[in-house]
């Protein structure tokens, strides 16, 4: 059943207790989190296939064979985090630069313009709002990309902060995003709660102590992202917004 924790993970959602008391032992008086930190790609808008393809289509030119399913478990990390494992690493210096710059430009150039929201993303981040918490973006993608997936969520008015790779030195699993996207709203990891779609961002949340919502919708197995860390994990925007009162988000 979805939105169900993760057994393997109860010590972690103790550790969560004061934050989110459902998860813990009865008696505690609960609240919820003050601030959502979320993913963008595969997380709001339908994006990690066209990702995946960006990074196949640039490694082939590079001289390098990968295959679209290869290409998809890496999305939701940064090229500092990618590059090394697809890149001998004697060729690694040399190459890098090129390859960011050929990824970014065919990105653009012949993908961007096909991503589209998941359906209630809007929707979802509104009742984010309503709640009282504060809504701010979490996302290893560029910075000058952010304000185009705001148009394409319609997520402008929503948003408090954002923070991209621009601001970390290490992309996703690490925790500086996060960290980040924290430090831009002033909160402790006992305020937030995070959203994504992938392993990576459970872990890199988790390295800030920050519990993550799984959403498979980007293409990850429910059991791949409870194993991450997830402490629930439900279909998409829309499956996530229908049962709103019974997630996290709402857990008084």
């Amino acid at each position: 059943m979805l939105g169900q924790p993760a057994p393997r993970h109860a010590r972690m959602l103790m550790r969560y207790a004061t934050a989110f008391p459902c998860c813990g032992p009865p008696g505690i008086s609960p609240r919820m989190a003050d601030v959502l930190l979320t993913d963008i790609d595969g997380t709001l808008v339908d994006s990690n296939a066209l990702h995946a393809e960006a990074w196949r289509r640039t490694f082939e030119h590079f001289g390098i064979e990968t295959d679209l399913a290869q290409m998809w478990s890496q999305i939701g990390k940064g090229g500092d985090q990618v590059i090394p494992i697809f890149v001998p690493k004697a060729d690694q210096e040399r190459l890098e630069e090129s390859i960011k710059k050929f990824r970014k430009d065919i990105f653009h150039r012949d993908y961007m313009a096909r991503i589209v929201a998941f359906s209630k993303s809007r929707e979802l981040l509104q009742k984010v709002k309503h709640s009282g918490m504060q809504i701010v973006i979490a996302s290893s993608s560029e910075k000058e990309d952010l304000g185009t997936y705001g148009k394409i969520v319609k997520m402008d008015d929503l948003i408090d902060e954002a923070s991209s790779s621009a601001d970390a030195e290490n992309s996703k699993p690490e925790g500086d995003i996060f960290a980040a996207a924290m430090k831009k709203v002033n909160a402790k990891p006992a305020q937030c709660i995070a959203l994504g779609d992938t392993p990576w961002d459970a872990q890199a949340a988790r390295k800030c102590d920050v519990p993550t919502i799984g959403l498979t919708c980007g293409g990850w197995k429910r059991q791949d992202l409870l194993d991450a860390g997830c402490i629930e994990v439900w279909q998409d925007p829309a499956d996530l917004l229908l049962h709103y009162e019974q997630s996290a988000l709402a857990r008084r």
